[in-house]
């Protein structure tokens, strides 16, 4: 059999990648050992052979990740969407031009999203109907004084620091702000369930309010907000568990793209109207024929083309390249025209023959 043991660059390696597993500081690097007799070339084939290339990822059992990969790339894509939407509506409010990205989906415990806050801080409790539970929406206190200030008709300097809670007006103001985002969010969600998301309070302290245990998993949407030179974050927190329901249809169509609803009414209209008015190009076939290019090269003026079409045949019609119509050529009020005679039956591609054994 060939030689399987390693060489002392691989030994060195493997006891690199231990050290590093195991959380201790370096040690002094091992003496050169022989690779036929040392027990530790032994005991090292017998680990695997990516080595120092391995990548190891620390997992802790108090806080298990519940929330599995394709619910997160749902969450990652309904709300990127939302991103979107609701950019373009805030800056038609404020007349102004706002950038929303959806920077990070996260999933943490509970008492991590409440300490990792700012306090005073605008932090909402909605009440997303027909869910059990509360979600949050926190709005960052740079951010939400600066769009205050735009609506009142100022220009905020980024430079300004205010600590303090909103006053009862400022909580009314930037309620339109929120107003907002929850109908760009229920638009959103609308493929996964019908949300009916109202506020039931706003508190300005996050940590007196406990919508969830401390070690409950929850779901944290960070969306970062571009407000001329001002710059926010506005967190949507969403408990696991009140979502569980919802797992298998997150993980059917919601990362997929933007859902597949079920057309209404009203979205049909639209959608023909605005097909109505699409322009569409539409050719008539005389006849088709082949002749050798040293033919081509002679035509000249008067010359007669021979096809194996007869003339009392009808001629093709095509709408988009597409065969649609049995047509007659003819004139009206002067110009040359085409009468429809019959619809064009759809050629179905035959089944493969099946294969006899």
């Amino acid at each position: 059999m060939p030689d399987e043991s390693l060489s002392q660059n691989q030994v060195e390696s493997l006891l690199k990648a231990m050290e590093t597993v195991d959380g201790a500081p370096p040690k002094p690097q091992a003496p050169k050992i022989s690779d036929e007799k040392s027990p530790t070339a032994s005991a090292a084939r017998s680990a695997p052979a990516a080595g120092g290339n391995a990548r190891v990822t620390a997992y802790d059992f108090k806080r298990p990740e519940r929330v599995g990969k394709d619910q997160m790339r749902a969450m990652h894509s309904l709300h990127e969407s939302l991103a979107r939407n609701f950019g373009a509506s805030v800056s038609g409010m404020l007349r102004t031009m706002i950038e929303v990205k959806l920077l990070s989906v996260d999933q943490l415990t509970y008492s991590e999203f409440v300490f990792s806050l700012d306090n005073p801080s605008c932090f909402n409790v909605l009440k997303p109907e027909p869910l059990d539970g509360n979600w949050i929406l926190d709005i960052a206190p740079s951010l939400s004084y600066a769009i205050i200030d735009r609506m009142l008709g100022g220009d905020p300097n980024p430079n300004e620091t205010i600590r303090r809670p909103l006053t009862e007006i400022e909580n009314r103001l930037i309620g339109r702000v929120v107003a907002l985002f929850l109908k760009c969010l229920k638009e959103s969600w609308e493929n996964i369930s019908e949300l009916d998301v109202d506020v039931e309070k706003v508190e300005s302290n996050p940590q007196l309010v406990q919508i969830v245990p401390p070690n409950e998993v929850v779901i944290l949407i960070g969306f970062e907000v571009l407000l001329a030179k001002n710059r926010g974050m506005m967190n949507l927190c969403i408990p696991f568990n009140t979502i569980e329901s919802f797992n298998s249809r997150l993980s059917r169509n919601g990362w997929v793209g933007y859902g597949k609803g079920t057309p209404t009414v009203e979205t049909r209209d639209r959608i023909s109207t605005s097909v109505k008015d699409a322009p569409v190009d539409i050719v008539v076939t005389l006849a088709t024929s082949k002749i050798r290019t040293r033919d081509l090269l002679e035509l000249a003026v008067g010359d007669i083309i021979t096809t194996e079409k007869e003339v009392t045949s009808p001629l093709e019609l095509a709408v988009q390249d597409v065969p649609k119509f049995h047509t007659r050529v003819g004139a009206f009020k002067g110009k040359k025209a085409v009468r429809i005679e019959s619809v064009m039956e759809r050629h179905k591609q035959a089944p493969p023959p099946s294969e006899t054994p």
